[in-house]
């Protein structure tokens, strides 16, 4: 039998770990979230990070109220398969990284597809058109939370792991 052991290697405090978190989630692109499909693999892709300040900066005061929760949002196509795999089997991941820092994050949790149609309408962004043409209100726009329950990660040659809520 083997025997596997996690181990949280890192010489920053609680603290640094969380701001450095936060600097990824500020500044990374794209993020990479990953669903589980039908067949119980693991299915990757780029997606555009709303929490990106420079990219958006009109979000930063919405996701400065979710420092604490991480929170997370997403804007796809309803009739995505992330979508469809979500609904099935919420459980997912999503990753930011910055190679040429030496950091990255995963954070996982459960996704919930968001009907609050103010929020789709406060995250909207002009040019989004050309992928729902009627607008935030469009029948094909789907918003996706995820509020992590975990994250782990690396900076340099350290590795971390946070428990960051209730962990089903």
């Amino acid at each position: 039998m083997i025997r596997v052991r996690t181990f949280v290697v890192s010489a920053l405090d609680e603290h640094e770990i969380r701001e450095m978190c936060h600097n990824l989630l500020d500044t990374g692109w794209p993020a990479y979230v990953t669903t589980v499909d039908e067949r119980g693999f693991p299915q990757t892709r780029a997606m555009f990070n709303l929490r990106n300040r420079e990219r958006y900066p009109k979000l930063a005061s919405l996701f400065t109220k979710h420092r604490d929760d991480f929170m997370m949002l997403f804007s796809t196509n309803t009739s995505s398969t992330k979508v469809r795999e979500i609904l099935a089997r919420p459980a997912a991941s999503v990753y930011y990284c910055k190679p040429e820092a030496t950091q990255g994050v995963m954070f996982g949790g459960e996704f919930e597809v968001v009907e609050d149609a103010r929020l789709k309408k406060e995250i909207w962004h002009d040019g989004w058109e050309r992928y729902y043409p009627t607008g935030y209100d469009d029948p094909d726009h789907t918003v996706l939370r995820l509020i992590p329950t975990v994250a782990k990660g690396w900076t340099g040659s350290m590795t971390f792991r946070l428990v960051l809520g209730d962990m089903k």
